[in-house]
């Protein structure tokens, strides 16, 4: 706990003084970027060049509370499904997760074939027969023991045909007078008849992401050193506890680096294994704080003997974009471990000396050095997962900025385009880079967006671009780029408020989920926007449905909105403070504008002495009804006229 604290106070600190000091002598000087630096991942010779890196490399970045803690930070695809593989009889239209990349699936809250709805809920996985509504089957996946055991922590899902992969992050059985356990686990499950665990992965770390494509599984966690630091004692200086903290990291095994790796098989046999060091990958650049590892599972095949065939490298993670073909981790150092500034002399350079007042006495203390700020950069690896088995590195690279999301990266006819935004103690803008796919090197680049503000949103579509940014308005930019290596803006749109996720909508129009704001910039509750951009020059706002003093969650998690192209149906969740604000709110878009339908309300829930309105967390459409999940249940509504058709508890 002490160790996050400290991280947390350290980024803090130095957040505050670069939106602060900007007139003091002391006000950091940001660093600048050398982007000709090779961040080419290279592999170890032997497991001794790799623990003499790895130790040198962790002991220059601990501190004296040890290693920094992580923090995790906070065309879209709607498809007709026809399923009769897992069910024998033929599913009805029904839409699936809200993805980034048509064909590669992410982990989420619920799944359907169309015949069957899963999700899991208090370590619970239940199995709904969409026909009959009726819970059909359920699988306790955790232990609940006593009468206040439960669950701590989130899971989401991956379905491929019977079989089910579901993800615990930071999971396990919470008891009265006990802390829970965090750990990851990944339980594979099969579906075909009565649900059964057919085995467990349990590897040393955080999970990060996951991609599905076809039935296999790419599995990205993140692991610290496991090194054990000698208590402080009294009166030690931070810098005495740091010396300690590097000798016990100088001395430390190349075991405690090599993260590990527990799978259970059906029949409950334990396998404990740890990634091999010609398996361990590093680039140029790397604090040895943090390792990356990518498992690759395929659900149809089960638990091999292969295990997940993990590869690891000595990098930090906290955002995965995949396609078909490539799965990219991209990193920023500064998100994960305390600054250490550089110290600069603050005296003028030979070309700017100060002009000489012969009648001053001279001063005999030397001006103060300034801290330098570690310029915002943003690491991106490649790795080709077009085939079975472990996945291939191919390249890495890095551009300034940090990301906002995943969708701040897309790949295009060979090329990944990266939006970012730079910031320093005195103004912000944003840029488009255009990175060459299999060596990542830079191609062009479009800056200059949102000076003094920050990207809210972004979406790229073919070859056409979509950035938004926001401090009191929001400029929403359109971007050419079809020629990589000359992007530039075409246009921009200013209104008050912002889209903080973007969704086509097709014909040259584009969906925005967000906030209305005032013209000082204060957020009023959710809108929804219908935006012309079929001149990239002249984008404009078609529409707007506007629900005061509400949130939505679709804001950040992209998996909580619905479009169904067949009839312009769009439901996203709201949460609002006031009586009967909180639901899921049901819009028409079409070509012309946006008109609402209604709102979808959970039956209130009676907790003791009190009684709650649900919150509404996904939608989704089977054949002509409209389905909304909650932590407390699941409703099904008429899709044309919203009527309530049944109520599926969920606890």
């Amino acid at each position: 706990m002490k160790t996050l604290i400290r991280t947390a106070l350290t980024a803090a600190a130095l957040a505050t003084a670069a939106a602060a000091c900007t007139s003091s002598a002391q006000a950091p000087v940001p660093g600048k970027l050398d982007l000709s630096k090779d961040v080419r991942l290279v592999a170890y010779s032997s497991c001794d060049d790799m623990l003499a890196g790895l130790r040198q490399k962790a002991a220059e970045n601990v501190g004296p509370w040890g290693f920094g803690g992580g923090i995790q930070p906070f065309a879209a695809r709607e498809m007709l499904q026809s399923d009769t593989a897992a069910t024998g009889k033929a599913a009805p239209e029904h839409s699936t997760t809200n993805v980034h990349e048509a064909g590669v699936d992410e982990p989420d809250l619920v799944k359907t074939d169309g015949n069957r709805v899963f999700t899991v809920t208090n370590g619970t996985l239940r199995v709904i027969d969409t026909a009959t509504k009726k819970v059909t089957a359920k699988l306790d996946l955790i232990e609940k023991k006593g009468r206040d055991g439960g669950y701590m922590g989130g899971a989401d899902l991956l379905v491929s045909g019977d079989r089910a992969l579901v993800v615990f992050r930071g999971a396990m059985p919470m008891y009265k007078s006990f802390a829970p356990q965090m750990t990851t686990s990944y339980i594979l499950v099969d579906l075909a008849g009565e649900p059964k665990v057919i085995g467990t992965v349990r590897p040393q770390g955080e999970h990060v992401d996951a991609r599905m494509v076809g039935s296999t599984v790419r599995i990205v966690t993140r692991s610290q050193p496991d090194i054990k630091f000698p208590q402080p004692k009294d009166q030690i200086g931070e810098e005495q506890l740091k010396k300690i903290n590097q000798e016990v990291v100088r001395q430390a095994p190349a075991d405690a680096w090599l993260p590990k790796i527990e799978i259970t098989g059906a029949d409950g046999t334990v396998k404990k294994d740890a990634v091999a060091c010609e398996r361990v990958s590093h680039p140029a650049e790397y604090t040895g704080t943090s390792l990356l590892t990518v498992h690759s599972l395929d659900l149809a095949q089960g638990l091999t003997s292969a295990g997940t065939d993990p590869i690891s490298l000595a990098a930090d993670g906290d955002t995965v974009y995949g396609t078909g073909q490539a799965l990219y981790v991209a990193s920023n150092p500064r998100w994960w471990w305390p600054i250490e500034p550089v110290m600069i002399d603050d005296a003028p350079t030979s070309s700017e000396q100060a002009p000489v007042d012969p009648t001053r006495p001279a001063d005999p203390t030397p001006s103060p050095s300034k801290p330098v700020i570690p310029p915002e950069e943003t690491e991106l690896h490649r790795f080709d997962v077009s085939q079975a088995g472990a996945p291939r590195y191919v390249a890495s690279g890095k551009v300034p900025g940090r990301l906002l999301n995943q969708y701040s990266l897309s790949e295009f006819e060979g090329n990944l385009r990266v939006a970012t935004t730079l910031a320093d103690q005195k103004t912000s803008s944003s840029s488009v880079y255009v990175l060459k796919a299999d060596s990542l090197q830079k191609v062009g680049e479009a800056g200059g967006l949102g000076k003094g503000e920050r990207i809210y949103s972004v979406r790229f579509i073919g070859p056409i671009g979509y950035v938004v940014t926001f401090r009191q308005v929001d400029p929403l930019y359109t971007l050419d780029l079809r020629d990589p290596a000359a992007p530039k803006v075409t246009g921009e749109l200013k209104i008050t408020g912002y889209s903080a996720y973007l969704h086509p909508a097709g014909d040259g129009r584009l969906i925005g989920v967000g906030q209305e704001a005032s013209d000082k910039g204060r957020t009023l509750g959710t809108q929804l926007s219908l935006f012309d951009v079929s001149d990239p020059a002249a984008p404009r706002r078609l529409s707007q449905m506007f629900q005061k003093d509400t949130g939505s969650e679709a804001e950040w998690d992209p998996h909580a909105f619905l479009y169904w192209p067949k009839t312009g149906l769009t439901v996203i969740p709201v949460t609002g403070y006031q009586e009967g604000k909180s639901g899921a709110m049901v819009m028409k878009v079409d070509q012309n504008g946006v008109t609402q339908v209604g709102m979808v309300k959970h039956p209130k829930q009676q907790q003791k002495d009190y009684a709650y309105q649900p919150g509404i967390q996904r939608s989704m459409v089977i054949g002509d009804e409209l389905w909304t999940f909650s932590y407390e249940g699941v409703q099904v509504n008429d899709m044309a006229s919203l009527d309530s058709k049944s109520w599926i508890p969920l606890t």
